[in-house]
């Protein structure tokens, strides 16, 4: 707990505005050292409690030590205290002590708007990252020196492709060797590989709408980009753009943005299509199946492909951290054999320290311990999530849930998506519109309505309560 210089009830009597006296008294117990650098500090809520003042004066004097750089604010993970052994300059402690001319309730309430309740549906939650275990297998790598200084294969070290094909099978049912697999630094550099493998000018048909980012990837690797229909199973595939596509971009175990779990005779269809004309594929992009939180984890679809045709594409960027980027793609037989012809002379994109890192985490087990610890806090997350939404009336539908990171919230309001976001960003609240994820930018995404994602992963409950609660006041 923060060692405040004072009581609740001398902070109720003084002259100067609750926040600026609770702003100060942290502020001195930073600089004298009483909180040291990394130190987490209280949530608002408790504080505030202790204090008995509000959430909001609490809030008001945080909001102005990350200002001026005496704390900073981790999304998901809380208030920490900051490295100030080179701020003072020369200047003595009771010089830096005192507050700037303008500080008043005006300007901290402005550093409040600022704050960011962030509701990405990208963001994981780094507050219980495994940094210990992490760290020993990182210091396992580095005492291994003949092993790190060896160059690996442009598909990447071999042990890795087999923890990875082990783990594949065990965990998604993906029949795999690992001759079969290519690591990369990220779907990206991937999909723009798949393209070489592949031949421009391949005609590729996804949801819409999609995940975007893998949409330009392909647009701008010289493929032609075809907006396919899909039902509440997915990707439809007696449609004309189906007939017109030789590549079908799919993400069967949970579609992003939509949320969407593609069943297995929807799936059958999907591989006949594939099946029916030489040179099809299916791009099975499985970026966050590990995370499901009712019954077990859906089969891949690349573990009932039977005719080569399935791509397959993960990454551990939800599953360990997005700042490893690090992704995974098992390839049919002879799209591997083409690999090693044509484009094996290719440098590894991802660091041997990492790579040998990430084996080392996955073999001795604390990937998978790791991955059950996400499952329960990311679980929890998601039931609050869910609860606090049922309970507004604004909230008309809710999509996607029981897995992954995110809902779909169809909201009841008059208000334009944009208008909707541009009001939450000014309280503090990042919001995701559902049209940012669109192909056709011009079709009517709710007929009535607007459609959000709240993501929730890098949220804690405290975070996600607090934003609801200013959506509350806007709609």
């Amino acid at each position: 707990m923060i060692a405040l210089q004072t009581t609740p009830d001398a902070v109720q009597g003084q002259q100067k505005p609750l926040y600026e006296q609770i702003y100060l008294a942290i502020r001195r117990d930073i600089e004298d050292g009483r909180l040291p650098c990394g130190e987490k500090l209280p949530s608002t809520r408790l504080l505030a409690a202790n204090l008995n003042v509000s959430r909001f004066t609490v809030n008001l004097a945080y909001e102005q030590l990350v200002s001026e750089g005496y704390l900073q604010a981790r999304a998901g993970s809380g208030f920490f205290v900051c490295d100030l052994s080179d701020l003072y300059d020369g200047l003595t402690r009771k010089e830096s002590a005192r507050p700037e001319s303008g500080q008043t309730g005006v300007r901290a309430a402005m550093c409040e708007s600022a704050s960011q309740i962030d509701f990405s549906p990208f963001a994981v939650d780094g507050e219980h990252f495994p940094y210990r275990s992490w760290k020993r297998c990182s210091k396992d790598v580095l005492d291994h020196t003949d092993d790190l200084l060896l160059t690996r294969e442009a598909e990447g070290d071999w042990q890795l492709r087999e923890t990875i094909a082990t783990y594949l099978y065990r965990a998604r049912g993906v029949n795999c060797t690992p001759d079969q697999i290519l690591v990369g630094a990220g779907n990206e550099y991937l999909l723009m590989l798949v393209v070489q493998l592949l031949g421009a000018g391949r005609t590729v048909v996804m949801d819409d709408p999609t995940y975007i980012q893998a949409y330009e990837v392909l647009v701008h690797a010289g493929c032609r980009l075809l907006a396919g229909a899909s039902d509440r199973n997915g990707l439809l595939c007696d449609t004309a753009q189906m007939q017109q596509a030789d590549v079908a971009y799919v993400m069967p175990s949970h579609q992003f943005p939509m949320g969407t779990v593609m069943p297995l005779a929807r799936r059958q269809e999907l591989l006949d299509w594939a099946a029916a004309r030489p040179g099809r594929y299916i791009l099975e992009d499985d970026h966050d199946s590990e995370f499901r939180y009712v019954g077990k984890p859906i089969p891949s679809l690349q573990s009932r492909d039977r005719n080569d045709c399935v791509i397959y594409i993960g990454t551990f960027s939800k599953s360990i951290s997005p700042a490893l980027r690090m992704s995974y793609m098992v390839l049919p037989r002879h799209l591997g054999e083409l690999f090693r012809s044509q484009y094996g002379f290719y440098s590894s994109t991802v660091s041997t320290q990492q790579q040998l890192t990430v084996s080392r985490f996955m073999q001795n087990g604390d990937f998978e311990r790791h991955l059950n610890r996400m499952r329960r806090i990311y679980k929890a997350k998601h039931d609050f999530l869910l609860r606090e939404l049922k309970r507004r009336a604004w909230v008309a539908r809710i999509q996607g849930e029981n897995a992954g990171l995110h809902l779909v919230v169809t909201v009841k309001t008059d208000q334009s998506e944009k208008v909707l976001l541009e009001a939450a960003g000014k309280r503090g609240v990042q919001l995701y519109g559902m049209s940012s994820y669109c192909i056709n930018k011009e079709q009517n995404v709710a007929e009535s309505g607007v459609i959000l994602l709240f993501g929730f992963g890098g949220l804690s409950e405290e975070q996600i309560l607090d934003g609801l609660q200013i959506l509350d006041e806007i709609l």
